[in-house]
């Protein structure tokens, strides 16, 4: 009895692994159908650049100093900043551009590149300098939304010399550290890769909510907003490369030199933002020496969308401050 048990035990965990090691391939993973080479969802005012390899999408207006370099954050695109790039444009030139996986900027897949990984926090960094450099801009004023924050100030941290002042919008410092060891590793696997583009497909059907949650006033969101973050999900291979991103997300531990930034730095919040909590920017102000702090009123996780009017006399306040 005592054999004939252990058999049957040894096959069930004989099944077990085969299932676990075989059955995520046995889930089919269509292609997307209705995508669309970037370029032919561009707006009017749309550029491309080749910057290490990857054609960039941006938009610029303006002329002169300073330079405004927005940085938008996870599932945004260009589109977050319409609302300002024009009163902006009239203090210096204004520069925005999909950060890769986003908006309409070129998807890279693994079988395209050489070498670092494109989607990786370091080449995020290396790709925002490629810009400027391809553009012919020395320093930049980086005004960074959520994610986009992020980035921005690993860029502070990397070439300070590059960046003028620093603008953080409710800046994902301390809740955007990356997965979780475990996840990281699962992620590394061949049958997590093989389902990781249905996962992420599931932003489509989450993607209104999520925006939602973003403004403190959903009423005001209209269908031509929900179409601008809509738009980029028909680009060719999105959900491929937002895995892809998320693969090679990892804690960067940027609060730990808070210390070290010199340059004017302001620190922007909605009071209602349900993303990253007012609190996070607040604690942020307190731990970079001499940055300003305005917490925005009626206000989610997007103030240069949903208060632009309050966002541009934040800006203007901090200018005016430090001559800039």
């Amino acid at each position: 009895m005592k054999r004939k048990w252990l058999k049957g035990f040894l096959i069930f965990l004989g099944a077990l692994f085969l299932l676990l090691v075989v059955g995520p391939f046995l889930v089919p993973v269509p292609p997307l159908k209705d995508t669309f080479p970037p370029e032919e969802l561009a707006d009017s005012d749309s550029h491309f650049l080749d910057v290490g390899g990857i054609k960039v999408h941006y938009k610029i207006s303006g002329s002169g100093e300073p330079v405004f370099l927005l940085l938008h954050g996870f599932a945004a695109s260009t589109f977050s900043w319409r609302e300002v790039m024009g009163p902006l444009s009239k203090m210096g030139t204004v520069i925005a551009f999909d950060r890769p996986g986003f908006g309409l900027t070129e998807r890279p897949m693994p079988e395209d590149w050489q070498g670092q990984n494109p989607y990786s926090p370091e080449a995020q960094v290396q790709l925002t300098l490629g810009l400027l450099d391809a553009l012919g801009i020395e320093r930049a004023i980086f005004v960074g939304n959520s994610a986009g924050g992020t980035v921005a100030l690993q860029v502070a941290l990397f070439k300070s010399e590059r960046v003028q002042a620093l603008v953080l919008v409710d800046a994902a410092v301390y809740s955007g550290g990356g997965l979780p060891w475990f996840l990281r590793l699962l992620f590394q696997t061949p049958q997590m890769n093989h389902l990781g583009p249905l996962l992420v497909r599931q932003i489509r059907n989450r993607g209104e909510e999520l925006i939602r949650q973003a403004w403190h006033d959903p009423s005001k969101i209209t269908p031509e907003i929900l179409e601008g973050y809509t738009r980029p999900l028909k680009v060719k291979n999105w959900d491929r490369a937002l895995w892809e991103l998320t693969r090679a997300n990892r804690p960067l531990n940027l609060e730990e030199r808070l210390s070290e930034i010199g340059m004017p730095v302001l620190v922007i919040s909605g009071d209602d933002d349900r993303i990253v909590p007012k609190e996070k920017s607040i604690r942020l102000s307190q731990e970079i020496p001499q940055s300003d702090l305005v917490i925005i009123p009626d206000c989610g996780h997007l103030p240069q969308e949903e208060r632009p009017e309050a966002f541009l006399e934040a800006l203007q306040g901090f200018l005016k401050k430090n001559g800039l």
